[in-house]
């Protein structure tokens, strides 16, 4: 059950956080993985961890938000049967003072990274079909204080996500989306350390218990989830967004 043996998989931004978890499980489950992102040192560890575990992986750097690039080095993978969009970059502000150039630097990477590596993927996935899967958030589905450039890009992807799934219908494509709440990434770490020197402890439990479960996920959790929608026992779901949240969207009130 998940077997993901023979299958290729491509994962943005699979050097850390949820993007490295999901390159391991996929590796662990047969796929052969391959890990597009700028980041080489952590893109290697990843490697490496799959390695120990006798896992393929391999990777190619690439800035998602250039076209050309994307295309060269996915048209050099040219078998691929999942694609999962997860590499992504976050802001703090409301509209106010989110300036153009955030603004425009969200835009590249959150929305137009996910179009570059759909518009060089799917021609190649059409004859023998596949799954994609995006990575969204809660920020697409309830209103979060100062997350206004955030929430317009991960609201966009909701919105790819359904338009893929209906226009790849007859060519056996799936695509669908994951919408976690906070999770416990190194990213969410160096966030508390630089806007809360000397109270780390304090705020990492005060935003852990913004999830009614009383935790934030873990990333593993998020790439068991991945495997089960890239895997072949969820071949009936399509245009589908799952929140994975500890409750955070319907019982957070």
């Amino acid at each position: 059950m998940f077997s993901l043996e023979n299958k290729t998989a491509i994962v943005t931004g699979g050097g850390s956080g949820i993007g490295r978890a999901i390159s391991k499980v996929f590796a662990q489950q047969g796929a052969t993985v391959y890990i597009l992102d700028l980041d080489e040192n952590g893109a290697a560890e990843t490697i490496n961890e799959i390695s120990e575990k006798n896992g393929t992986a391999f990777f190619e750097k690439c800035n998602v938000s250039v076209q050309q690039e994307v295309k060269n080095i996915i048209y050099k993978i040219s078998k691929i049967d999942i694609v999962v969009n997860n590499a992504g970059i976050a802001h703090v502000g409301n509209v106010e003072n989110t300036s153009e150039a955030d603004f425009e630097r969200l835009f590249s990477v959150n929305v137009k990274g996910v179009y570059n590596v759909l518009n060089a993927a799917i021609p190649l996935m059409k004859n023998k079909g596949g799954v994609i899967l995006n990575l969204a958030s809660i920020a697409s589905l309830v209103g979060i204080p100062d997350r206004f450039a955030y929430s317009m890009t991960k609201g966009a992807v909701a919105g790819i996500t359904l338009s893929v799934a209906r226009d790849y219908l007859h060519q056996k494509i799936r695509c669908n989306c994951i919408s976690p709440a906070r999770v416990h990434t190194p990213f969410v770490d160096g966030f508390i350390a630089k806007n809360y020197p000397g109270k780390e402890a304090e705020m990492f439990e005060k935003l852990s218990k913004t999830q009614p479960i009383g935790r934030m996920a873990e990333p593993e959790e998020i790439a068991h989830l991945a495997l089960y929608l890239c895997s072949d026992e969820a071949s009936f779901i399509t245009g589908c967004d799952y929140p994975i949240d500890g409750g955070f969207v319907k019982l957070n009130n």
